[in-house]
C-alpha cells in the first residue's frame, strides 16, 4: 500500500533545492535529517548508507552536498516508495532497500553509516501508525549501532542524531569495534540545554572520547516573533544551503578550525 496523491504534500529543503514528496499527517521530517546529513564526512563517489531513511531527506542532503553515493534502509515501504520518488524527482542518487535493520542481508560495507532512529521513548502514541513507528524507541539505540558498525567498512564513520537524554544509553552500547567518539551538542539557544546530539565514530578509531562545545541554533534568549529569522550563520547556512559542519574529529584538535566557524 503507498499513499494517496491526495494525502502528499511538496516541500522544499535547502530552500528549495530540493522538493520532497512527504504525507501530510504521517511521519514528516524537520530539521533533524538536515543536521545529520551536514555531519556526515562522505566525498564525491564514496558509498553511504542511511538506515531508517524514511522518505529519503537525509541521503538525499547527503547526495547533494558531496555527490556520494547513498543507500537507504526504511522497513515501511510506502515511506521507501517516497524515497524512491524523491530521488527521482531530483535527479540524485539513491538506492532503496526494504527490510528492517536487524535483518539485513548485505555482504558489503560502506564508507559511511548514518541514522536518525525513533528516539522518543515516553509520551502518548501518535494516531499515525507510520509516523509512530519513525518516532517511538522500539529497539535499544545500542542496537542501532551494533548494526551501523557491521556495515561500515574499517576506518569508516557511524553518524547519528537523537535526543539528549539517549547519550547514555548510546555510549552504553558503542561496540569495541568503535572509537574516536565525538559528540555534537546541538542548542536551541545560548542559555538552553542542548535537546539534541549529534554522535560520530570510526571503525578502528583509537582517540580519545570528546565532547564539542555545543553548535547554537539561535540568536538572542527568546524568538521575537513570526517573521523574524534569528537563526546563527553556521545552521542557516546548513539548512538553506546544504553546507556542511566542519569535520568533527579535526574540531577537537585545536586552531584548524572552530566549529561554529563555516566557509564563505
Amino acid at each position: 500500500m503507498m499513499f494517496d496523491e491526495s494525502h502528499l504534500t511538496e516541500d522544499g529543503f535547502l530552500d528549495g533545492r530540493l522538493r520532497i514528496l512527504q504525507p501530510r499527517d504521517g511521519y514528516r521530517a524537520a530539521t533533524d535529517p538536515v543536521f545529520l546529513a551536514a555531519a556526515v564526512p562522505a566525498k564525491q563517489g564514496e558509498r553511504v548508507l542511511e538506515l531508517g531513511c524514511g522518505a529519503g531527506v537525509a541521503s538525499l542532503c547527503v547526495a547533494y552536498r558531496t555527490g556520494a553515493l547513498p543507500t537507504g534502509v526504511e522497513v515501511q515501504h510506502p515511506y521507501a516508495d517516497l524515497a524512491r520518488r524523491n530521488a527521482a524527482r531530483n535527479g540524485l542518487p539513491l538506492t532503496v532497500i526494504e527490510a528492517d535493520i536487524e535483518a539485513l542481508s548485505l555482504a558489503e560495507t560502506y564508507d559511511h553509516v548514518f541514522a536518525n532512529p525513533p528516539y522518543y521513548a515516553g509520551g502518548t502514541p501518535s494516531a499515525d501508525a507510520g509516523r509512530d513507528m519513525a518516532l517511538r524507541e522500539r529497539m535499544h539505540i545500542g542496537r542501532w549501532i551494533a548494526v551501523m558498525a557491521r556495515r561500515v567498512r574499517p576506518g569508516g564513520t557511524i553518524t547519528l542524531i537523537f535526543g539528549a537524554d539517549r547519550l547514555p544509553n548510546a555510549l552504553i552500547g558503542m561496540p569495541p569495534s568503535l572509537g574516536s567518539t565525538v559528540v555534537l551538542p546541538l542548542a536551541a539557544r545560548i542559555d538552553r540545554a542542548p535537546k539534541r546530539l549529534i554522535l560520530q565514530a570510526r571503525k578502528g578509531g583509537r582517540a580519545a572520547f570528546c565532547l564539542l562545545p555545543p553548535v547554537i541554533l539561535h540568536a538572542g534568549t527568546a524568538h521575537e516573533g513570526d517573521g523574524v529569522d534569528d537563526t546563527m550563520p553556521l545552521p542557516r547556512s546548513i539548512l538553506r544551503h546544504g553546507s556542511g559542519f566542519p569535520p568533527l574529529e579535526l574540531a577537537k584538535t585545536g586552531p584548524r578550525k572552530k566549529i561554529t566557524e563555516i566557509d564563505r
